[in-house]
């Protein structure tokens, strides 16, 4: 039988739906970008544009108004919404008749002087300072448990990298806390963009608010008043000055591209994550019956963190698209950002919060495995401590230049029988038996803890200056997120 691709779905298994929203994106973040809460939120701007115009002397808005609009802020009649805009083509239109038919008495005062900006950018713009405030709480615990990873292990040394070449020693914790300090920034970036966030406001259909002076005779001050009051009732310290029809769209840019850094950061953690997986030094957490491969059931594939690289790089793939949204707008307002802002907004917020989730997840059950990562210095480290045996050599009287020839000249000696023979690192035992090196206390030379500098002491410091301010401030929701759904 061949499927009919134009065949009318049966149930939900017939429909696309979004991955963002059926594997990734928390309950939380989907709940601020569903309908209900959208709709929801304009309807609670109808209200309060309605109860501030009676405030400031608009007789015509009824008390009876105010109290039925009130009663019916959440009991949206969706088929009602959507029968009114098949027939109008005007989806904000739609939503004052289905909410002048639930509250009769507000019939002819909702929406009065307004724009469709005047629900549509407010509620997006709340939305986004909501959905951010979620982004820092989810940063927040990604730090926190960075951070007490990298206490716990702040003095494991380990292989720094650099080119991805061994270099010189680091510590399992101090590693961490690059991490960490990156999704700090992140986090600095995101309170900014809440702090600075403003509000639509009262603005009118282009911007000029004369539906609003003509409301009140030309009363200036009441019009400022309006705009003010509707503003701090939705949470807003202040409201843009001057708006076009919408709000600036280098705002939806910007926060956008702030999403973006975030997913850099969790992109570089979880790379490094895998790589590490790779070298079996460390792992991401690893359920009991959870399966890596379908074919090599030995295998305990990083899923975790590839499913938060994959995630990251869609984020920062979006980051172009609001700045071209901005760069469109002609005049005063053109449509074409509607569509696009639908997808353009949201999307990053949802991929963001899952990968995000992920971090948390994978950063509060972080596998170390000491002996592995031991192993990785000792064949490393007789290289990394020629500097340290030399200097030891010229103490016991030697000289400097004819020590330096003779540690290069074992050092390549002993890369040679590594890398052509496959065999392990003999170079500590060529200098022993070198007597141009009698005397040299090997066994204190070749400690790796002398080779990782303030590691240890850097990890208490990052701690103590960069995530002790972040945990007070976030102290309440610290615990939360981590949850994946599949």
């Amino acid at each position: 039988m061949t499927n009919d691709p134009a065949r009318p779905p049966r149930d939900a298994h017939d429909t696309y739906e979004s991955p963002l929203a059926s594997r990734n994106a928390s309950p939380e973040m989907l709940r601020l970008f569903s309908p209900r809460h959208k709709f929801g939120l304009w309807r609670r701007l109808w209200l309060e544009l309605a109860r501030c115009e009676r405030e400031l002397g608009l007789a015509r808005i009824p008390e009876a108004a105010l109290t039925e609009m009130a009663a019916h802020l959440d009991d949206v009649d969706f088929p009602a919404a959507a029968a009114w805009e098949k027939r109008l083509r005007h989806d904000v239109m739609a939503h004052v008749h289905t909410f002048e038919e639930a509250a009769p008495a507000a019939k002819g005062v909702v929406h009065l002087g307004a724009t469709s900006q005047y629900v549509v950018d407010n509620a997006d713009l709340v939305i986004m300072r909501d959905a951010l405030k979620l982004v820092a709480s989810r940063l927040a615990n990604a730090i926190d448990a960075l951070a007490t990873f990298a206490v716990t292990w702040k003095d494991l040394p380990t292989l720094g990298f650099t080119h991805f070449q061994p270099a010189q020693l680091t510590t399992v914790g101090k590693r961490a806390t690059l991490w960490a300090q990156d999704l700090a920034l992140d986090l600095e970036e995101v309170e900014y963009r809440i702090a600075s966030l403003r509000f639509r406001g009262v603005k009118g259909t282009t911007g000029t608010q004369a539906s609003f002076l003509s409301l009140f005779d030309g009363d200036h001050a009441k019009v400022d008043a309006l705009d003010r009051m509707v503003t701090e009732r939705f949470g807003f310290k202040e409201s843009y000055t001057v708006t076009g029809q919408t709000y600036p769209r280098k705002v939806d840019a910007a926060v956008v591209n702030t999403l973006a850094g975030a997913a850099a950061s969790v992109h570089k953690f979880c790379n490094d994550v895998r790589l590490l997986a790779g070298m079996k030094l460390l792992e991401e957490p690893f359920e009991a019956e959870q399966v890596g491969s379908s074919a090599m059931a030995y295998k305990r594939n990083p899923m975790r963190c590839e499913r938060a690289t994959g995630l990251s790089r869609f984020v920062i793939s979006l980051a172009n698209s609001p700045l071209m949204t901005a760069a469109e707008q002609w005049f005063e307002r053109t449509l074409d950002d509607s569509s696009n802002k639908r997808l353009a907004v949201p999307e990053p917020f949802l991929a963001l919060d899952g990968a995000l989730n992920i971090v948390v997840n994978v950063a509060r059950g972080l596998v170390v495995y000491p002996k592995t990562t031991a192993a990785a210095v000792a064949a490393e480290l007789p290289f990394m401590a020629t500097e340290e045996i030399l200097m030891a050599g010229v103490q016991r009287g030697g000289d400097r230049q004819d020590l330096h020839e003779a540690i290069r000249r074992h050092s390549h000696a002993a890369a040679a029988v590594v890398k052509s023979e496959g065999k392990s690192n003999d170079l500590i035992d060529r200098l022993r038996a070198d007597a141009a090196f009698a005397g040299v206390d090997f066994g204190d030379v070749m400690s790796p803890s002398r080779f990782v500098g303030r590691a240890p002491e850097q990890v208490d410091q990052f701690v103590r200056s960069v995530v002790t301010p972040i945990r007070d401030r976030y102290a309440a929701e610290l615990g939360a997120g981590g949850e994946l759904k599949v």
